[in-house]
């Protein structure tokens, strides 16, 4: 090969992604040094346009290959890295992913890096640690448990900790800069070892049933290849403990394993279960982490030195050289679709991920997704089933109660309370289930029936009571102040309608004055470590209300919990999104779950005024199981996924009709162009027209194959956007989740 400029015929180029909307890659001219020292997957800084920017080599053009444009190709300004961040299997799935979502490569790659790396920072080999500086502060420390408990783990160690370690294990940075002010502590930077140590077992496996042992030998027999599993498990049927065990397995070969979860607050409890059972390196990798400690996290796992990677949505990106398994818990939480830019589900790009990696793959849940349920239908995923809970717990009791015969106190039924006051009596404890935090979802005034409304969007504000009185607009983020008369009729009548997590709590605490009552939602778990002190409240055996939204409702392990309410069940049901019952019957299945995990039988209690539902009757006489099998037919019969492959096309702009008329365009555009081949819905307003001031329409896309779609949608897409007028702003989404 010829490397020397000068004597080749053509100048030596490197083809680029950069991190802009655009859809194409860019060639730029190298050094004949440059040219030898990059590889695929470094990043060099380049000039484009009026700016500079970080981009990523994607291609190195082999010399003397003709130029095919007559543009002016201009020099890189900088190489950043000589060696490549992302190995070649990581980079087709990212080529992929741009290709599959439609969306622009340099961005794509983007979300493979942590922060630090896309603004250019270099690759560094040292990372901030804290070491003990006074070695005789247990005075001082007293009155501060959380720094009593970081200063004697730093006690513990002969060398510095690296602070993402410490982050691991619960101490969280600002309980760090706490010691360092009283001189207790102090920060260094510590260089990086990034060698992997041995896995060691810390804890004896615990004897699996006979359904959890056919799970893992069935997983184990295929671990040295592409084999994707959906582990179907009642709640409390034990698959944290079949993923450890399989885990074991594949972290003794060398190998990295990759677990997925919905959320950030399931990560401590998963990270405890996994510090319990192995003696190796775990990394954490979620967006509550500092740029720092994120690359440091990302460094461990790229480098091979984490053996576990535990993260949340983003983390499906993470380069990792020796992954062996991939585990999705939870898989059927829709906090695995990205909804904003680009819109990948980590579910299918995990698929695709252990297809291109030669490994198995884990889908776990107790209430799986109707689409994962068509893969094992069509024989693309292997389906494995738990069918009873793990030692003496059994499933709870459902029962229905109609609001339409029951008097209600504070939003719960008389019979409700009978069940609450009894259990609290026996000293267990209780979960009321209410998806709605704030105070109440409506302001209205009595007199006129004026309502509170957010002037830009078509949705009532929320009534907040703490810190302070205020209205609050969910969709927008708009904050007012709380009128003190009613602005239409000045009459001082304005009242709350409606339920919040925060006024079942103040009749809570009338109606059971004697019980501690916890309350879980975005509002009460805003501080740092809150989370993890309602847990540890929530695992001494003393009897408590917990009242929450749909944070309680995911993986979570609550053994005293007997009791599980669930209130305002209808909306739900009562939606225009054709997956809302999906969604509904899971939620409930999920909460349920919560109750009768220990050694005493559990009950739950749905309040509703549709007990005659379809989907409330077959969760209570069937099972999760039975509903899915039910809705996989009628979507056969409706045509809709997963039986057609949909696409949706949102546009937003400040002027209703200018909207709507763009999309008829284009829609039309694309009927020419497609025949016959695709079905085009719309447009239509969205569910909530406007919002933040911007009128919403949408337009969807089916088809029965998906390589025509895909063919006719991308060409198409490519042209619209080129066509698309300042004053509109288009997105796609491929394989939408929610139609709102």
């Amino acid at each position: 090969m010829v490397l020397n400029a000068e004597i080749s015929s053509h100048p030596l180029r490197i083809r680029v992604a950069v991190p802009l909307p655009i859809y194409d890659s860019f060639d730029y001219l190298v050094t004949a040094e440059q040219y030898r020292s990059l590889n695929l997957g470094s990043r060099v800084k380049v000039s484009f346009g009026r700016q500079q920017c970080i981009a990523v080599v994607i291609e190195k053009i082999p010399p003397n290959t003709p130029q095919e444009t007559t543009f002016k190709l201009k020099n890189i300004l900088e190489v950043i890295d000589t060696t490549s961040l992302i190995h070649q299997s990581m980079m087709s799935l990212l080529k992929w992913s741009a290709q599959y979502y439609i969306f622009p490569l340099g961005e794509v790659i983007q979300s493979a890096f942590p922060t630090r790396l896309r603004q250019g920072h270099a690759y560094e080999c040292h990372a901030p640690a804290w070491e003990i500086i006074d070695f005789h502060a247990e005075e001082k420390l007293k009155r501060s448990e959380k720094q009593r408990l970081a200063y004697t783990h730093l006690c513990k160690k002969v060398e510095p900790c690296f602070e993402t370690d410490l982050v691991n294990e619960g101490i969280h940075l600002t309980t760090l800069r706490a010691l360092e002010k009283k001189q207790i502590i102090q920060e260094i930077e510590k260089n990086i070892d990034f060698s992997a140590k041995p896995i060691e077992l810390a804890q004896i496996p615990l004897t699996a049933n006979e359904d959890q042992t056919q799970a893992i030998h069935t997983i184990l027999e295929k671990k040295e290849g592409y084999c994707p599993f959906l582990l179907d498990g009642i709640t409390g049927s034990g698959k944290t403990e079949v993923y450890l065990q399989v885990m074991y397995e594949v972290l003794k070969q060398g190998k990295q394993v990759l677990v997925l979860v919905p959320e950030i607050g399931l990560t401590s409890q998963t990270i405890a279960r996994f510090k319990a059972r192995f003696n190796c390196h775990i990394t954490l990798l979620h967006s509550g982490l500092t740029d720092v400690q994120r690359l440091h996290a990302w460094q461990q796992a790229q480098t091979g030195q984490a053996s576990i990677i535990l993260g949340t949505r983003s983390a499906i990106y993470t380069p990792l050289p020796h992954l062996g398994l991939i585990i999705l818990d939870e898989e059927h939480d829709l906090s695995f679709k990205q909804q904003e830019g680009f819109r990948y589900h980590a579910r299918d790009v995990a698929l695709y991920r252990a297809h291109l990696e030669k490994c198995p793959i884990i889908l776990g849940s107790a209430t799986p997704s109707i689409d994962s349920f068509a893969l094992v239908q069509q024989k693309k995923i292997q389906h494995l089933t738990l069918n009873t809970r793990t030692g003496s717990a059994v499933l709870p009791q459902m029962h229905l109660i109609d609001l339409k015969v029951s008097p209600k106190v504070h939003g719960l039924s008389q019979y409700l309370i009978g069940h609450i006051k009894q259990r609290l009596q026996q000293q267990e404890q209780v979960l009321i289930f209410l998806n709605r935090r704030g105070y109440a979802p409506i302001l209205m005034c009595e007199h006129c029936g004026w309502q509170a409304n957010c002037p830009n969007c078509d949705a009532h504000f929320t009534l907040h009571t703490q810190p302070y009185q205020h209205l609050h607009c969910h969709h927008c983020g708009l904050i007012q102040v709380l009128p003190p008369s009613c602005p239409e009729c000045k009459q001082e009548t304005l009242k709350p309608i409606g339920l919040g997590t925060v006024k079942v709590e103040e009749g809570l605490k009338e109606l059971f004055p004697e019980t501690e009552i916890i309350r879980v939602d975005r509002d009460s778990t805003s501080r740092v470590g809150s989370l993890e002190k309602i847990y540890d409240k929530i695992h001494q055996n003393k009897p408590l209300i917990l009242l929450g939204t749909q944070m309680l409702a995911k993986g979570h392990h609550f053994p005293y919990v007997t009791l599980v309410a669930i209130l305002d069940i209808d909306a739900g049901l009562l939606s225009v999104d054709f997956r809302a019952p999906e969604r509904t019957a899971q939620m409930i299945v999920q909460v349920s779950g919560r109750a009768g995990r220990g050694e005493k039988k559990g009950d739950v209690f749905l309040q509703t005024l549709r007990p005659d539902h379809p989907t409330l009757n077959t969760l209570i006489s069937k099972d999760y199981r039975t509903f899915a099998q039910h809705t996989l037919k009628e979507r056969q019969i409706a045509l809709l996924p997963p039986y057609r492959y949909t696409v949706l096309v949102r546009s937003e702009s400040k002027d209703e009709q200018k909207n709507l008329q763009f999309l008829t365009e284009i829609s039309q555009h694309l009927q020419e162009i497609s025949t016959q081949h695709l079905d085009i819905w719309g447009p239509i307003p969205a569910p909530m027209q406007r919002k933040a001031g911007k009128y919403q329409a949408h337009l969807v896309i089916l088809g029965k194959d998906r390589a025509h779609l895909h063919y006719y949608i991308r060409h198409w897409w490519l042209f619209i956007t080129s066509q698309c007028p300042a004053y509109i702003r288009l997105s796609i989404d491929i394989d939408p989740q929610e139609l709102n």
